[in-house]
């Protein structure tokens, strides 16, 4: 009798137990699929892989008797862990490639005045890199806020970060660090520089991720069957690039640019201590000296807080010697003497967009899981921003141009950061060829730490301090002179060299010494 009953209970436990680890995978499943946005799909076999239940071909139901002793012994195995989620290297090698492009333009753009940024309209290799930045903290945007437990900790960790990214901006750009060859710290509190290209980042990252957060629990958990889904799900995300661009190109065209005049300061000059009158009194010039994009920048911070050597003085109005900067023109206008903000308020409200669209790549990576997809999606989008910007341009309808950051120089430079992602998500992650791009993987992995030591002169100027005799006597300048300048009997190339190898190269194998020992800096 007591046999019979503790069987009788053991089936009651085990069939219970059964039950019970049924729903639990069905819950599984249900969380998982739309954790990931995707859509539930039955696999072949039903959901009754268990045994417990199958669908037979009319999709009708079916109890299945089985053994208890299989049921206990399933119910008994411990479930499989769950398998983690493969990192997309494309991202790193896109993030090491634009600290790469950003070095070389950066040193060796004097020496070849075609990569440096464009005097004005046009597009060179420099006018790439912000919004190569921009887009990829979009993409980490998405995915760093694919989950939000609580908004009221995710807006912390972004106020948090933000205010990290504009310390390091005014420390690196607004003027109290002169690295390298300027071996001084501090600024005129009368002429520090408020913007910069870590301060737009942070503007950018702070609208951009407080619009995702703040919807996280307005959009669907799985996307719909349609072929604009992605837009619809996160229209949100697109309303707020639609709204900046508003006010971007609204003030742009219809705000009033009077006269303004500057002081000139460069000692040693013949205009040292002059001051200019630039006359203006016009709306919705696009040209250097009376855009909107200045006067608000002038208005805000001041004329005196802005940046004092714009591109624009290696213009064809500014000097001969155009790309290149040399003598100013016996006629060339009063502006060109003058400061102009290329990271300024009004341009970086526009630059907002360049975020955005950003996002929507993160977006398409986390909801589609086929290469196939993701492609199209990518490369029909990139595709389709370079055609709008080169009618834009070439219409003379809205020019590319990175100093006002113009809708079409937004759409030209997302276009291709789309395009040079989709490269590389081709070569590294669909065809595996990553060991030649693990270089830039690595400085991807360890972008702030390389921008500060390596793009912004840091590490450089630690040798410099180090010199013998004259402050152009360190290893640095020796290396630069003796092993490549005088070997190459060319001050040009050797400049070239110098940046590939003994900065970018070396920036790569320091990285990757970084990565294998798991150091890693971030905000």
């Amino acid at each position: 009798m007591t046999t019979n009953m503790n069987g009788d209970h053991g089936k009651e436990k085990a069939m219970a137990m059964a039950d019970g680890f049924e729903n639990h995978n069905k819950a599984n499943d249900f969380v998982k699929n739309h954790d990931n946005s995707l859509s539930i799909r039955v696999e072949d076999g039903g959901v009754g892989s268990n045994g417990v239940a199958g669908i037979h071909g009319n999709g009708s139901t079916e109890k299945v008797e089985e053994p208890l002793e299989n049921v206990a012994r399933e119910v008994a195995q411990p479930e499989p862990p769950k398998a983690r989620s493969k990192r997309v290297a494309a991202l790193d090698a896109f993030r090491g490639l634009t600290i790469v492009i950003m070095i070389l333009v950066d040193d060796a753009g004097e020496a070849y005045a075609k990569i440096d940024h464009s005097p004005w309209n046009g597009c060179t290799l420099a006018d790439f890199v912000l919004p190569f930045f921009l887009f990829i903290v979009g993409v980490a945007i998405a995915f760093a806020l694919k989950r939000v437990p609580r908004i009221s900790d995710a807006m912390r960790k972004i106020t948090n970060r933000t205010l990290k990214l504009l310390f390091w901006g005014i420390l690196l750009q607004g003027g109290y660090s002169h690295a390298p060859n300027v071996l001084s710290y501090g600024v005129d509190m009368k002429h520090i520089r408020w913007m910069g290209i870590l301060q737009r980042i942070a503007l950018v990252y702070f609208v951009v991720a407080m619009v995702e957060a703040l919807t996280a629990k307005l959009r669907p958990t799985a996307l719909q069957p349609h072929r604009f889904a992605v837009f619809h799900a996160y229209h949100w995300q697109w309303l707020g690039g639609f709204v900046a661009l508003i006010i971007y190109i609204t003030t742009t065209y219809a705000l009033y640019v009077p006269d303004w005049s500057f002081v000139f300061n460069s000692p040693g000059d013949i205009n040292d201590g002059k001051r200019f009158l630039v006359r203006c009194g016009v709306r919705g010039h696009i040209g250097p000296a009376c855009n909107a994009v200045g006067y608000v920048d002038r208005q805000v911070w001041g004329i005196n807080h802005v940046y004092t050597q714009p591109v624009w003085r290696r213009s064809k109005d500014c000097t001969y010697d155009s790309p290149n900067l040399g003598p100013l023109r016996e006629d060339a206008p009063s502006w060109c003497l003058g400061p102009f903000e290329p990271e300024g308020l009004l341009s970086s409200i526009s630059a907002i967009l360049s975020g955005t669209i950003g996002v929507h790549y993160g977006h398409v990576l986390i909801h589609f899981k086929n290469h196939s997809d993701r492609l199209k999606q990518w490369l029909l989008m990139g595709f389709a921003l370079i055609t709008f910007a080169i009618i834009l341009h070439f219409t003379n309808a809205i020019p590319i141009n990175k100093q006002l950051y113009s809708i079409s120089y937004v759409c030209f430079t997302a276009g291709a950061a789309g395009l040079v992602l989709s490269g590389f998500y081709i070569l590294i992650d669909v065809w595996g060829l990553r060991t030649p791009f693990l270089f830039l993987e690595w400085i991807g992995m360890n972008a702030m730490l390389v921008f500060v030591l390596g793009a912004q002169g840091i590490f450089a100027a630690f040798f410099n301090g180090w010199y013998y005799d004259t402050l152009d006597n360190s290893l640095v300048h020796w290396i630069h002179k003796h092993v490549f300048v005088d070997v190459w009997n060319s001050e040009r190339l050797g400049t070239l060299l110098y940046v590939i190898f003994a900065e970018i190269v070396f920036w790569g194998v320091f990285a990757g010494i970084l990565h294998k020992l798991g150091i890693y800096w971030k905000l």
